[in-house]
């Protein structure tokens, strides 16, 4: 359930609301907007059943929430979440994009990937450190040593830095390296990572399981900001379907379907979303034009020799068309990158 306080409640009335709520066993999580604040209640709803919640000073209504997922809905904060990365912000009026290669391959070839996307107009370096693969026989990763290697691309390039945990064990070194954790598609139901990263102090981008419907994904984030975690970005990375030309099928719809519905920013993955380089770029525009907060793009200086998904990977050149024609589209749509 939440609580909405009236416009002109004191701060007195807001404490005395979550005192008394608090003291029935319950957690809260005050939302504050320009003209009201929200106190969203979080726990076994029979334990406030007859509590004349109403009747306290500043209380202007008590709204049931009948979704499963409460802290992610837009019925807890009507107005979007802007999820502020060391002073990026990824929500809002802003377009932020990822990029960088799948896999952490080298020092030479993270740098030359950084240095690139970079000089496009990204703002965030992506690459994975551990990489879960379908085979056990394909790579694997460096894992520390790629942390290392994002950390140096980091201080060379300014460029903040997210790669993905895969377990629980890996959070506190992901952590201590990255500016944001990926939870992948294959951990998006796997709730004691989930519960991890939402004890973490990072924010946290959750990809789409390959399988997962929306009413499932919202979960998984309600897992996260259960444990106190508020800063989650959802990220759309297509789902599997009967259609065998593309890797995934890019599920646009569900960008405008989350952001009617919560409150969190969603941004778009068209690599995986569609595993073809030549469908990157076009797929991307769509994304922007369909409302995503951001893009996460594979981009590898030879991606004929890359050690993961090469196939989907874009030059830094053709990266490059693909930031104008994205800036492009955003200023139609009253955006800017970030």
């Amino acid at each position: 359930m939440i609580i909405v306080m009236q416009p002109l409640a004191s701060d007195a009335d807001i404490n005395r609301v979550v005192e008394k709520i608090t003291g029935l066993g319950l957690k809260v999580h005050l939302s504050e907007g320009r003209y009201r604040t929200i106190i969203g209640v979080i726990g076994d709803k029979k334990v406030i059943n007859g509590f004349p919640v109403e009747a306290l000073p500043g209380v202007e209504k008590v709204v049931p929430v009948t979704e499963s997922y409460k802290l992610v809905s837009r019925e807890f904060k009507h107005e979007g979440s802007v999820i502020d990365v060391g002073g990026v912000p990824v929500g809002g009026e802003s377009l932020v994009v990822m990029a960088g290669p799948c896999a952490v391959e080298s020092r030479d070839q993270l740098l030359e990937a950084a240095r690139a996307v970079k000089d496009c107009g990204a703002q965030f370096l992506r690459g994975g450190a551990y990489k879960p693969r379908t085979s056990p026989y394909s790579f694997q990763g460096l894992e520390e040593k790629g942390l290392e290697m994002l950390a140096e691309a980091r201080e060379k390039t300014g460029l903040k830095i997210v790669t993905e945990v895969v377990d629980t064990q890996s959070v506190p070194a992901v952590s201590a390296y990255a500016d944001v954790l990926q939870v992948g598609a294959r951990n998006m139901q796997n709730y004691q990572l989930l519960k991890a990263v939402g004890k973490a102090e990072k924010p946290v981008l959750l990809k789409r399981g390959m399988a997962a419907t929306i009413n499932e994904w919202l979960n998984a984030a309600e897992y996260i900001m259960n444990e106190g975690n508020y800063n989650v970005i959802m990220c759309e990375r297509g789902i599997r379907t009967f259609e065998d030309y593309t890797r995934n099928t890019l599920d646009l719809s569900a960008v405008a379907a989350v952001k009617s519905i919560s409150h969190l920013p969603v941004i778009v993955d068209p690599s995986h979303g569609t595993g073809v380089g030549k469908l990157v770029q076009p797929m991307a525009r769509a994304a922007v034009a369909v409302g995503a907060d951001g893009l996460m793009v594979e981009v590898h200086p030879n991606p004929a020799e890359a050690l993961s998904d090469g196939k989907q990977s874009l030059t830094p050149a053709n990266f490059a068309g693909l930031m104008r024609e994205v800036a492009g589209i955003a200023a139609l749509m009253g955006r800017r990158l970030a």
